[in-house]
């Protein structure tokens, strides 16, 4: 669908660009919300920075990013699209043969 801008003014121009960044402001929004959507305050997940993986607790959403709260109290806000979800580490944890106990430290 072209459309002929040749014949605007410079303000019907203006009013076109306001128009147009704010169409994109909004589907940007609308993205950002789909990608919220997959997680849930209080949910564990991850993300990438500086070459090492970061674990943290979703904490709240934003207008545009999450924001999350490692291990140690940092508080990041992160864009969606950058977490990946942490499974339950229980579920995961190695299950000890019958019959035999594991040590308790104390």
């Amino acid at each position: 669908m072209p459309i002929d801008i040749d014949g605007l003014s410079f303000e019907e121009l203006l009013e076109l660009n306001q128009r147009v960044v704010a169409r994109l402001k909004m589907l940007e929004s609308m993205q950002a919300h789909i990608e919220m959507m997959r997680f849930s305050p209080g949910q564990r997940v991850s993300f990438e920075h500086q070459g090492g993986r970061i674990l943290a607790t979703l904490v709240k959403y934003n207008r545009k990013t999450v924001t999350v709260v490692t291990d140690n109290g940092q508080r990041w806000n992160i864009t969606p699209h950058l977490l990946s979800a942490v499974k339950d580490a229980a579920s995961a944890e190695p299950q000890q043969p019958a019959g035999k106990k594991k040590k308790r430290l104390s």
